[in-house]
This record gives structure tokens, sequence and C-alpha cells, in this order.
């Protein structure tokens, strides 16, 4: 499980957005839970997290590990 720092989220839409970005990586198998409150999103899978990270920027908004 990796989790991640969202920034740049303000509304639902957004929330879908990293959704779909972050489903779309190889190697992940579950988006567990992006949440708007927190600015957080955590994902399942062998995914690296600067694919992850690359993916989020590719959305529109920033991304960072949370070690």
């Amino acid at each position: 499980m990796q989790r991640l720092v969202i920034e740049g989220m303000t509304c639902g839409h957004c929330v879908q957005a990293v959704s779909r970005a972050l489903a779309k990586v190889a190697g992940v198998t579950r988006v567990g839970e992006v949440s708007l409150e927190r600015g957080e999103a955590v994902v399942e899978g062998s995914a690296t997290a600067e694919s992850l990270v690359e993916a989020v920027r590719e959305a529109g908004y920033e991304a960072r590990r949370v070690d």
C-alpha cells in the first residue's frame, strides 16, 4: 500500500480525475481512497511511487509519496 499527498484538488470532479489517473497506472490493483478533505490517496499494487506521482501530475495535480 502506498499513500500519496495530493495537492490541488478542490471538488468531487478532482477526486474522480485523480482516481481515474491512478487506476490507469500499470501495477495498480486498487485505488483504495482519494480523500478531498485530507488531500490524500491510498493505492494498492506494485506500481512505483514515481509512476503514481507522474500520473497525478499528468492529470493536473501535484503529488508526493508519504513515507
